[in-house]
């Protein structure tokens, strides 16, 4: 069985998803740019929002950094406002 990794969600990707909290099968090793891809796969509305930035244990995140299973994830989409 592969591990899973919850993921947050806020503003337009919860709307998208319909939920807050999201659980994604990640390997070993995977990165913030494989669980992105698994999210977009499963959730295709996703791929749609530019500037989507993924947070790890309460700091933004580069696409490289590799995430452990008791990492604290949170994706924050663009904040619109006037």
């Amino acid at each position: 069985m592969i591990p899973s990794v919850s993921v947050l969600l806020f503003g337009i990707t919860r709307d998208l998803t319909g939920q807050s909290t999201v659980s994604v099968p990640l390997s070993e090793g995977a990165s913030v740019s494989d669980l992105l891809g698994q999210l977009h796969q499963h959730y295709p509305a996703l791929a749609g929002i530019r500037s989507l930035l993924v947070a790890v244990n309460g700091e933004y995140a580069e696409p490289e950094q590799i995430l452990a299973h008791h990492d604290e994830i949170a994706l924050i989409p663009p904040v619109s406002g006037g």
